[in-house]
């Protein structure tokens, strides 16, 4: 099982365009159990990304590690959050030698586990380092999000970098595809990457029995519609909470 390093190539397009998520997802964070830990506590970023979100936590005193497949995303994050501690693993074959307070997976970042199996792999992953009590929150793309926002194209043009977004989706099979072109300037030439990312959406049941199978108890989910989510509410986007007995 390779580690999932499908971002290498577009990890400066996703620190400019895309690490906005975690400017707004704090505070949710913060509601949804993170304030039952107080600054000081080990928490754990699980696909990282390029380190915003990390960055945000170390800010506010915790002891961050942040996880991710891509060691391109990794690189930019240790410059991000130089508070942090960064590892390059994938999810599914977590190795840590601590236990955290609590684990957070944001900006739908398990849509990437392509299947249940595998998503089950990272839940007991999750709960062998995670303390007594503590929370583990994640959000997920679910089927309305893809249906409403997996279509069409956009664009990103910069001096330095060019971006164009192609998104589709396979509704039999539950997988969204998102097709990126990225053009960036080197020196006197231009760089041409072409990269797939997939996701799979799941029903909340199935997500909820693999959490229970993991050994998490005290599931609870939040839709678009809950006030809890102010600041990060999405259509489609459905937010969890799986604590360790």
């Amino acid at each position: 099982m390779e580690r999932f390093d499908a971002y290498d190539p577009i990890a400066v397009v996703y620190n400019r365009h895309w690490g906005y998520f975690a400017d707004r997802i704090y505070a949710v964070l913060d509601r949804l159990g993170l304030r039952d830990h107080p600054p000081g506590c080990a928490v754990l970023d699980l696909c990282c990304g390029t380190g915003q979100l990390a960055a945000v936590l170390s800010e506010k005193g915790y002891d961050v590690t942040g996880v991710d497949g891509s060691e391109g995303m990794i690189e930019i994050a240790r410059k991000n959050a130089p508070g942090a501690e960064f590892l390059v693993q994938d999810a599914r074959k977590l190795s840590l030698d601590r236990r955290f307070s609590a684990v957070f997976s944001t900006f739908d970042s398990l849509n990437h586990v392509m299947s249940l199996d595998d998503l089950e792999r990272v839940f007991r992953n999750v709960h062998a380092i995670l303390e007594a009590g503590g929370p583990f929150e994640f959000d997920l793309n679910m089927e309305e999000g893809y249906l409403q926002r997996w279509r069409g194209s956009f664009g990103i043009v910069e001096d330095d970098l060019v971006c164009v977004a192609r998104s589709s989706r396979d509704e039999e099979e539950r997988i969204g595809r998102m097709d990126l072109t990225v053009f960036e300037s080197e020196g006197t030439g231009w760089k041409r990457k072409d990269v797939s990312l997939l996701q799979r959406w799941y029903s909340e049941p199935d997500i909820t029995e693999r959490l229970r199978n993991a050994g998490f108890e005290r599931i609870q989910t939040y839709d678009e519609d809950d006030p809890i989510l102010e600041g990060a509410r999405e259509s489609g986007r459905m937010f969890f909470v799986a604590r360790k007995s």
